[in-house]
C-alpha cells in the first residue's frame, strides 16, 4: 500500500523551512502531495494563486529534484476533511498521512468534523520553531482517535511573517524572491511596518 503525505500550507510566502519539510517528507513517503490552502483561522494578504505559484517554484528549486513531490491544486480547500475526501478519490488504496505544523495542534479539535477526519488519515506533526511540542501535548488528539506521530525533523528557524515584515532574502528561495519582486508582493505591508519600527529606534523629541 503506497504511503502518501498530504502537506497543505497557508505559507505566505513559502520559506526555506517549508522546503526542508518537503524534502524530509519525500525521503520518508512514497509520494508527497503539496498545495496552498486558506486556513479559516488565519487572514491572508496574498491571493491563493500567488501562493500556489510560489509553492511550485519552491518544489522546482529542490536540489537534487524529488520526483515523488507534486503540487496538487485540486486538493486545496479550507476544510481538511474535504481535502482528504478529494485525495481519497485520487489514491483510493493509499495510506494517507495529513501533515500539520505543531502550531496547529491546539486548534485542531476545532476543525470541521474533526472526528471523521481523524478516522480517515494518520497525522504527522512537524515541530515548528517557537512551538515546542511533547508527546503529552498530542495525547488529547490520541484520545479523540488520532493516529499521530511527531516528525524527527529540525526545521530552520525562519517564518513567513519575518519575510513579509523584514524582507530578508535568506528566508525564501531565490526564484521565490524574484517572483515576489516581479509581482510587487508584500511591499505595502512592509511599508506599513517600517514607520512603527523606526519610531521605536529613533523616537522623536
Amino acid at each position: 500500500m503506497p504511503q502518501i503525505a498530504l502537506f497543505g500550507t497557508s505559507a505566505d510566502p513559502p520559506t526555506a523551512g517549508h522546503q526542508a519539510i518537503i524534502v524530509w517528507l519525500a525521503d520518508h513517503y512514497d509520494r508527497v502531495a503539496v498545495w496552498a490552502s486558506d486556513n479559516p483561522f488565519k487572514s491572508h494578504q496574498t491571493p491563493l494563486e500567488h501562493r500556489s505559484t510560489m509553492l511550485q517554484l519552491l518544489i522546482d528549486a529542490i536540489d537534487p529534484p524529488r520526483q515523488n513531490v507534486q503540487l496538487h491544486l485540486d486538493l486545496s480547500h479550507p476544510r481538511a476533511l474535504v481535502t482528504v475526501e478529494r485525495a481519497r478519490q485520487i489514491w483510493a488504496n493509499a495510506d494517507l498521512t495529513l501533515v500539520i505544523g505543531s502550531d496547529l495542534v491546539a486548534q485542531l479539535p476545532r476543525w470541521y468534523q474533526v472526528e471523521e477526519l481523524l478516522k480517515q488519515v494518520k497525522l504527522l506533526v512537524v515541530p515548528r520553531w517557537g512551538y515546542r511540542l511533547t508527546e503529552a501535548e498530542v495525547e488529547p488528539l490520541r484520545q479523540m482517535g488520532a493516529r499521530v506521530a511527531i516528525a524527527n525533523l529540525a526545521v530552520p528557524a525562519v517564518s513567513s511573517t519575518d519575510y513579509r515584515e523584514e524582507g530578508n532574502p535568506n528566508i525564501v528561495m531565490p526564484p521565490i524572491e524574484a517572483y515576489i519582486h516581479r509581482q510587487h508582493l508584500y511591499r505595502e505591508q512592509r511599508n506599513e511596518c517600517a514607520p512603527q519600527r523606526n519610531l521605536l529606534i529613533h523616537p522623536t523629541p
